[in-house]
């Protein structure tokens, strides 16, 4: 029996939520994002059983990988210069091992039936990309590649800090045959060509967006300190606006990703175009049982609408199909500081 139907069985409706995302059918279009939620097999099954459609494990970091290559951050000036970042990439090596990631792949695959996606945090195109054969070969269905580029230098052209990404993406696709995805953030200076540029390397995915550390200072203690660990609900119109615009315009599939909490934001993501949602912060506030009550809010929204599966209404709110597409753009602003209504 396949999941599609299990989940009809169980749920008693005729509601499909299956989506085909990266090639591969996933039962719901909730995916539980890589996290400390996704680092063990008994939550891997508890995620399963809640009703998710596939699982991103939490993300080996490129310094980690390279690190226990011996390539010891020789491509990081700044982070050798700093002795404690050094020891930390060391103790984390140490107590986190790629052959631990390789076997905790395997596991999982062993575990659960729903498609594992394994995920690689990175900001250059070095050596550790060797080791993408090695997740895929491990049994991963996907792999999903964070590419952590904060433009931050005034000395470097923004096509530099965009080519690292194309750079990554060549070296990693030499390595491996299952599908990538690149989850990237929107610091670009033309982040539409950006987007669309992405999608012509041969990529299945693109995940809109990842969130980086927000730092803070504790005025006390005079050290940096992160803030907003979890995402808000309100955090969804970013990845909402640029799903929208852009999801008419490529040809991969692209997944929402930050401020989706209930099953009203993933339904708002599917009608802005994405294939995908994917979850985190909410679990971490209201459990993994969560996940299906996302999916039975998406059941009944759907009813009340009477549609019968996603297609019926993904992208119906995209900026090629509403009959204002300004309103992404500066239409609302305008209304909104105008005080007109």
């Amino acid at each position: 029996m396949n999941l599609t139907i299990n989940y009809i069985l169980k749920h008693n409706t005729m509601i499909d939520l299956s989506t085909n995302y990266l090639g591969m059918t996933l039962k719901s279009p909730v995916i539980v994002g890589s996290s400390g939620l996704t680092r063990s097999i008994e939550n891997l099954k508890a995620i399963e059983k809640s009703g998710a459609g596939a699982v991103v494990l939490k993300s080996l970091f490129e310094e980690q990988i390279s690190f226990e290559s011996h390539k010891v951050m020789a491509h990081d000036d700044m982070q050798n210069a700093y002795t404690e970042a050094y020891d930390y990439i060391h103790n984390y090596a140490q107590s986190h091992k790629l052959d631990e990631y390789l076997d905790f792949i395997h596991q999982a695959k062993s575990s659960i039936n729903i498609p594992v996606i394994a995920s690689i945090n990175c900001v250059t195109a070095s050596e550790w990309t060797s080791f993408a054969k090695k997740v895929q070969d491990a049994g991963a269905d996907a792999l999903e590649l964070n590419i952590f580029a904060l433009p931050a230098d005034p000395d470097i052209m923004g096509s530099q800090y965009e080519k690292v990404y194309f750079d990554i993406i060549e070296k990693v696709k030499n390595e491996i045959s299952i599908p990538i995805s690149i989850k990237i953030s929107y610091h670009f200076s033309g982040l539409a060509e950006m987007i669309k540029k992405l999608s012509w390397t041969g990529i299945k995915g693109l995940v809109l967006f990842n969130r980086f550390f927000s730092p803070d200072i504790d005025i006390n203690d005079l050290k940096i300190k992160p803030i907003n660990v979890y995402s808000t609900p309100e955090e969804i119109s970013m990845p909402l606006r640029w799903i929208a615009i852009m999801s008419d315009k490529v040809k991969i599939d692209l997944c929402a990703s930050t401020g989706v909490h209930d099953g009203n934001g993933v339904v708002k993501q599917i009608l802005a175009g994405a294939k995908a949602v994917q979850v985190c912060s909410t679990l971490y506030k209201n459990g993994l049982g969560h996940l299906d009550l996302i999916n039975k809010q998406i059941v009944s929204w759907m009813e009340s609408r009477k549609y019968e599966k996603l297609s019926d209404f993904r992208g119906m709110m995209s900026y090629e199909k509403i009959s204002h597409p300004a309103a992404y753009q500066r239409v609302q602003f305008m209304k909104h500081f105008s005080g007109i209504e």
